[in-house]
């Protein structure tokens, strides 16, 4: 699994993950970064990439689509540095990896990360 970090998270994220055995890679050096948010979930469905964002506009974009991917992981709390929930991030994705490779929302804030399996 690789991770495309969307343009309202750090570029920190990507040393972090990659530092945990996950690949990553930050919008910002492969894309516009004012693309529209659809731009990015064809780009990560076109090369197999699950979205991690801070924006819940993804969920509605892949719910409104119908579509069966791609994964989106979206992280809902005010700090959303690696150092502040980088844990929970990790755990988060080990616990709903199947979900992510198949295709799935999974929501994730401090307390407790919820699946969505696609299509919605």
């Amino acid at each position: 699994m690789k991770i495309l970090i969307d343009m309202n998270l750090s570029p920190l994220w990507v040393p972090f993950l990659v530092e945990h055995g996950i690949e990553a890679i930050h919008w910002s050096t492969i894309g516009d970064p004012t693309a529209p948010d659809s731009q990015i979930l064809d780009h990560a469905a076109s090369n197999g990439l699950v979205v991690f964002t801070h924006d819940l506009d993804f969920g509605m974009l892949l719910a409104a689509s119908k579509s069966k991917g791609p994964s989106v992981l979206q992280v809902r709390t005010q700090d959303v540095l690696p150092a502040a929930i980088g844990v929970p991030i990790l755990q988060a994705i080990e616990r709903a990896r199947e979900h992510l490779e198949a295709g799935a929302i999974v929501t994730v804030d401090l307390a407790q990360h919820r699946i969505r399996l696609l299509p919605i």
